[in-house]
């Protein structure tokens, strides 16, 4: 046998050399695919043969103090489409091609422990199904959907993966659908946002946008927590994207329900504010009113109401028709820019000056520093004297000066002579140092979105006639919750509290997940301070310019405020921001209470169109909160005879409870229009309570 020859052995060694490379070649690139990028390839085919689906979950709900459901999520199914299964039947839709998908599911069974059983009669409908050509399921689905049919048939037809028709259909309507079976066609589980009392405390709810994303108020704020987690609804589908008809190849993941809220909002008390600001709107035209009840012991917001408000379920919708006709004549960023104005919280995200109603601040400051007295005496001859200034400041009452007052004459008569007297004697930079601490020039850190932090003067930049302004509010601009928040600290012995909204937030058991404590920031006044301001307060309400907000059982301490509007850097002749604040009962106190009507069109006195509201409110709240009367000697020789028993007017007519209630001697608290035939559903005090003749019966219509 011949030898191979070295050339031979040459070449054989070159190809062995070279099937060495390559398979070391081969050897390395499927390593590099198999075990370094393997995942990511992995992934790719498996999105290659498969949907996912998103289903969304249940957003939680929000809750008030007492555990009423404010927002909630109700099932509302939605209908997509995917295209690509659609226009299958125009492909190739013939027998063998059918044929060919069951051998290959045959195939497939092989190798599946739990093989899927599929009866005769199913998969003649998955068959039948996939014979619909996309002109017949347009012409289907328009009627049930009630959609044009053009434009159902452009959108089965894009060239998408996936495609959503109509999101919150009806039960019928996705009932229908899911009966026909229609190739490409899906009813899918979806929720919808409901807050079933319509515009109910809008502006602290807020509201979601189509896709269940918080855009305003709690449901902003708490965005994260309410949506939970969504579930996943993963379908295998064969080369052409198109869906495997067979069960089995499908695999469902649950979604995970968003944790639900729970508020300080109280339902009842709640709307007595509504019902107030919406009289102070009405009877005044208005521009817009707002209130906030807080308890001043642990920051809890009690009630938040703004008007004009919106409806949550459709946040687009004019408020009423005079602004359904103003809204008709903007153009579309006018447009827009109203309905940013009617979304904003005005209690935490508008500034204003506060007026007189600082001058219990600026008096509380002087008591504590021992720069003023209780006995101390101011002497007012209606211009404030030795001050530089552009224009003359003078009191209120310049044409009929106040004369000799002690500090709570001061405050009753609200004389701006007298408090700048106080307001010198603090001086700009001890002024300064309790603004600072009382929390003005901060944000208060209310659950609310877009809060203002307002505008203070710096010592440096302040000359004398700025401190005098500033002593009975005006030259600074703060927002209700932060007035509301610093009076709080005369009422609760000194201590600046964090005003809350959220009280904890649940899952669906009940078991609280997180709790919101009350958190005092700072200790601001004395004991003393406060019990001396409280009884400055009272005068104001029994013998000063408050005394329209008496209330009698309940010592009432309160200060009126009306204050010019700033509009483009100057002071507007005849705009006005009107208010009055109050703190009751002075004796152990439950409530402050803040009303403000901007731009009120005929009397802009707060002593004439907020205090008479304010006392109403607070014998509704603090007869609802079950806290006891304490009447005067003086009181009690009164009312001795003015007692009257209620009435049960539940399950009447609003015209009937209304006449029955004014035959008794009673009031109610229907100020708007109501149709009169609607039933009471409630009622505060219940009936066989005792009232003194003329108070006010509270009706739940809701």
């Amino acid at each position: 046998m011949t030898k191979p020859t070295l050339k031979i052995k040459k070449r054989i060694i070159f190809l062995m050399f070279l099937f060495f490379v390559a398979n070391t070649f081969l050897l390395y690139r499927l390593g590099t695919i198999q075990l370094i990028h393997g995942e990511a390839y992995k992934k790719e085919a498996f999105s290659q043969w498969s949907r996912d689906i998103a289903i969304n979950a249940n957003r939680g709900i929000i809750y008030d103090a007492r555990g009423k459901k404010l927002a909630v999520s109700v099932r509302s199914d939605t209908v997509v489409c995917f295209p690509r299964d659609v226009m299958k039947s125009q492909r190739d839709d013939t027998e063998e091609e059918l044929v060919q998908e069951g051998w290959i599911f045959d195939f497939l069974n092989l190798f599946r422990r739990d093989k899927p059983e599929v009866d005769q009669e199913q998969e003649e409908i998955l068959e039948q199904a996939y014979y619909k050509q996309p002109e017949e399921i347009a012409s289907i689905l328009s009627e049930i959907l009630q959609m044009d049919e053009e434009e159902i048939y452009a959108m089965i037809t894009r060239d998408t993966d996936y495609v959503t028709l109509k999101r919150w259909v009806s039960l019928e309507q996705a009932e229908a659908i899911r009966e026909l079976n229609l190739n490409g066609i899906r009813v899918i589980e979806d929720t919808r946002r409901v807050y079933p009392y319509g515009n109910f405390a809008s502006h602290i709810l807020g509201f979601t946008n189509i896709d269940q994303v918080g855009m305003y108020g709690i449901e902003r704020t708490f965005n994260d927590e309410l949506t939970g987690e969504p579930g996943r609804w993963i379908v295998n589908t064969d080369a052409n994207g198109v869906e495997l008809p067979f069960p089995g190849f499908d695999k469902r993941y649950d979604p995970i329900d968003g944790l639900n809220v729970v508020l300080t909002i109280d339902e009842v008390i709640q709307s007595f504010a509504e019902s107030a600001v919406e009289e102070a709107y009405y009877e005044n035209n208005a521009k817009s009113a707002t209130m906030i009840i807080m308890n001043p012991h642990n920051g809890d917001v009690l009630a938040m109401a703004s008007t004009p408000s919106y409806d949550p379920n459709k946040p687009r919708t004019p408020f009423d028709e005079q602004m359904d006709r103003y809204w008709s004549e903007l153009d579309d960023q006018a447009l827009q820019n109203e309905w940013f104005a009617l979304w904003r919280n005005k209690a935490v995200n508008d500034l204003y000056e506060p007026g007189s109603t600082f001058k219990l601040l600026t008096a509380a400051i002087a008591l504590e520093e021992n720069k003023a007295s209780l006995k101390s005496e101011y002497y007012c001859d209606g211009y404030v004297d030795g001050i530089v200034s552009e224009t003359p400041i003078r009191c209120w009452r310049y044409y009929n000066p106040h004369g000799k007052q002690t500090l709570a004459e001061v405050m009753q008569n609200s004389c701006n002579d007298g408090m700048a007297d106080i307001g010198l004697a603090i001086g700009k930079e001890l002024f300064r140092h309790y603004i600072d601490a009382l929390g003005f020039g901060q944000r208060t850190n209310i659950e609310i979105s877009g809060e203002a932090t307002g505008i203070i003067n710096h010592p440096d930049n302040m000359r004398d006639v700025h401190t005098v302004t500033q002593s009975f509010g005006q030259g600074i601009s703060v927002t209700p919750i932060q007035l509301t928040s610093a009076i709080a600290t005369l009422a609760n012995g000194g201590k600046l509290v964090k005003p809350r909204l959220v009280r904890q937030l649940i899952d669906n058991q009940g078991h609280v997940v997180k709790e919101v404590p009350a958190e005092v920031i700072r200790h601001v006044f004395s004991e003393q301070t406060c019990q001396e301001m409280l009884y400055v307060m009272q005068s104001v309400v029994n013998e000063g310019s408050g005394l329209s907000a008496y209330v009698p059982g309940y010592s009432v301490g309160g200060k009126t405020g009306t204050a010019q509007k700033v509009v483009n850097g100057r002071y507007a002749e005849d705009l006005y921001i009107t208010s009055f604040v109050a703190v009751a009962p002075t004796y152990k106190p439950e409530i402050v209470v803040l009303l403000l009507i901007d731009e009120p069109s005929d009397s802009y006195y707060g002593s004439v169109i907020a205090a008479p509201i304010v006392g109403r409110v607070i014998e509704e709240v603090l007869k609802y909160m079950n806290v006891p009367p304490v009447y005067t000697e003086e009181e009690k020789v009164k009312i001795e005879s003015s007692y009257v028993e209620v009435p049960n007017v539940i399950g009447m007519t609003v015209e009937e409870a209304i006449k029955t209630l004014s035959q008794a001697g009673l009031r109610n608290n229907i100020t708007m229009d109501v149709e009169q035939d609607i039933v009471v559903k409630d009622q505060y005090p219940k009936a066989g309570n005792e009232m003194i003749k003329g108070s006010v019966v509270t009706l739940m219509l809701n």
